[in-house]
C-alpha cells in the first residue's frame, strides 16, 4: 500500500462531531453538517440494525470504507445501551488507513461514550498492517479489518452460492461515484451480494441514479429511503424485495436497461 499518501485533515462538522477533509478524493468522509448524525440516520436507524443490535439474533456487518471507525463506534455505542448477550461480527475494508496521530485527535461532539473509545480507535490504525486483522474490540464485539484494497479481499473468493449464512448488514460508505468510481460499479455490487444472507440489507448515503443501477444489475432489489441531515434521498437495497417494504422502490428493470444502453458510460 501507498505510504506517502497525504493525511486528510480533521475538520468539525455542525454536530460536534469530526470528520476528514481526504485531498486525495477532494471530499469529506463525511456530511458536514454532521457526522454521527448522518452514520446513524443512514446506517443504523433506516435500516433497522440499531434494532438488531439490540436482539439476540446472529449478526454479521460488512462496511466498504472503515474511515475514521465511526460506525465501528456506533456499532459499539448501541451494544452498550442494550442487553444484547449474543457477539456480533463487524467486518470492514480500508485501503488508505489514517494515523493513529491523527485518530487521537478525533472529536464525536456531545457523545461522551464516543469520545472514550478514541484511544481504542489509535490502537487499532496503530497496530494495523496490510491484510486481514482481528481486534477483540468488547466481548459483544469483534473486528476483521482488511487493509487493502476491495478486490484483494480475500473473503469474497470463499463465499459458494449455495452459502445460506453471509453478512447481514452492509455498509456501503465509500468516496462518491464522482470521484471513487470503480466501487460504484455492479462487479463490487455483486461482490457484496455474494457475501450477503439471503435478507441482508444494504445501505449507502448516495442517491446518484448510476448507483441504483449498478445494485440492479448485480441482482439487488432497490429503493429509495429518506436522506440525512438535509439530503433528500439516500438509497437501501436488499437480496429480500420483503425487507424494502417501508420504502419506495425504484424500477429495476429499467435502470437495468439504461445500464446496458451505456447511459452511465
Amino acid at each position: 500500500m501507498n505510504s506517502e499518501k497525504l493525511e486528510p485533515q480533521i475538520r468539525e462538522t455542525k454536530d460536534g462531531s469530526s470528520t476528514l477533509f481526504s485531498s486525495q478524493f477532494d471530499q469529506h468522509y463525511h456530511n458536514p453538517n454532521g457526522a454521527v448524525a448522518e452514520s446513524r440516520h443512514v446506517f443504523f436507524e433506516t435500516t433497522g440494525l440499531s434494532r438488531e443490535l439490540a436482539s439476540e439474533n446472529a449478526l454479521t456487518i460488512f462496511e466498504t470504507g472503515f474511515g475514521t471507525g465511526l460506525n465501528l463506534l456506533l456499532c459499539l455505542d448501541y451494544l452498550h445501551k442494550s442487553s444484547r448477550k449474543t457477539p456480533v461480527t463487524f467486518k470492514s475494508i480500508e485501503a488508505y488507513p489514517i494515523a493513529p496521530e491523527t485518530a487521537e485527535k478525533l472529536t464525536f461532539g456531545d457523545e461522551p461514550f464516543l469520545n472514550q473509545q478514541v484511544p481504542l480507535l489509535a490502537n487499532i490504525f496503530d497496530q494495523l498492517t496490510p491484510g486481514i486483522n482481528h481486534f477483540e474490540i468488547s466481548p459483544l464485539l469483534q473486528l476483521e479489518l482488511f487493509y487493502g484494497y476491495f478486490d484483494e479481499y480475500p473473503g469474497f473468493s470463499t463465499v459458494s452460492e449455495a452459502d445460506n449464512t453471509g453478512c447481514h448488514f452492509i455498509l456501503h460508505d465509500p468516496f462518491s461515484p464522482e470521484v471513487n468510481p470503480e466501487l460504484w460499479t455492479p462487479d463490487v455490487f455483486k461482490k457484496l451480494f455474494s457475501v450477503s444472507s439471503p435478507q441482508a440489507v444494504i445501505a449507502t448515503y448516495c442517491a446518484a441514479t448510476s448507483a441504483r443501477a449498478a445494485m440492479a444489475v448485480a441482482g439487488w432489489n432497490v429503493a429509495r429511503a429518506k436522506g440525512a441531515l438535509g439530503k433528500r434521498e439516500m438509497t437501501v437495497a436488499s437480496k429480500s424485495a420483503d425487507k424494502l417494504s417501508l420504502f419506495k422502490r425504484v424500477n429495476e428493470k429499467r435502470l437495468k436497461e439504461r445500464f446496458e444502453k451505456g447511459d452511465f458510460s
